[in-house]
């Protein structure tokens, strides 16, 4: 598969991780978007779940030629439903010289590849800003109202 965003053509393998648990209210949006997206993706495209553990984060997208990331983030002060888009580019990083492999998150992921060099060509990151991660199912109804357009976002990546 060969895509091309703003220049750069990008072939291979493309991914989409959904990063979150769905028992845990918003951070559930991930994982759902992920479900979603599989009837309205091109058909090459790889999707999966991961509860956050950097090693499965970076096993996910090992290879890739695009990873896009789907995570809920906390923010304070906190405005739930808030979209945020990322794009790293592999060859750009720095390696950050104090990673550590404990800890849980997108961010020792990101770090851990980068010294692994197991980082795909191009990693996007789609967020959206959570307002209740408690224990619980359902999205609270700000996150839920962003869903379409956070899934809009990642199909326009996917195209």
């Amino acid at each position: 598969m060969v895509r091309q965003e703003q220049g750069v053509r990008l072939r291979g393998r493309v991914v989409v991780i959904g990063v979150g648990n769905e028992f845990r209210r918003d951070d559930g949006a991930g994982p759902q978007l992920v479900a979603g997206l599989r009837q309205r993706a091109p058909a090459d495209v790889e999707f999966r779940v991961s509860d956050g553990d950097p090693a499965g984060i970076i096993e996910a997208w090992d290879g890739a030629a695009l990873a896009i990331v789907v995570d809920a983030v906390r923010i304070d002060p906190a405005a739930p439903g808030r979209l945020y888009r990322l794009i790293l580019d592999r060859d750009r990083l720095v390696p950050d010289p104090a990673v550590s492999s404990h800890g849980l998150g997108l961010g020792e992921a990101i770090g851990l590849a980068q010294v692994l060099g197991r980082m795909p060509a191009r990693l996007i990151v789609h967020a959206v800003e959570a307002g209740d991660v408690g224990p619980g199912t359902g999205l609270t109804p700000a996150v839920a109202a962003a869903t379409a357009r956070l899934a809009a976002a990642v199909l326009r990546d996917l195209a």
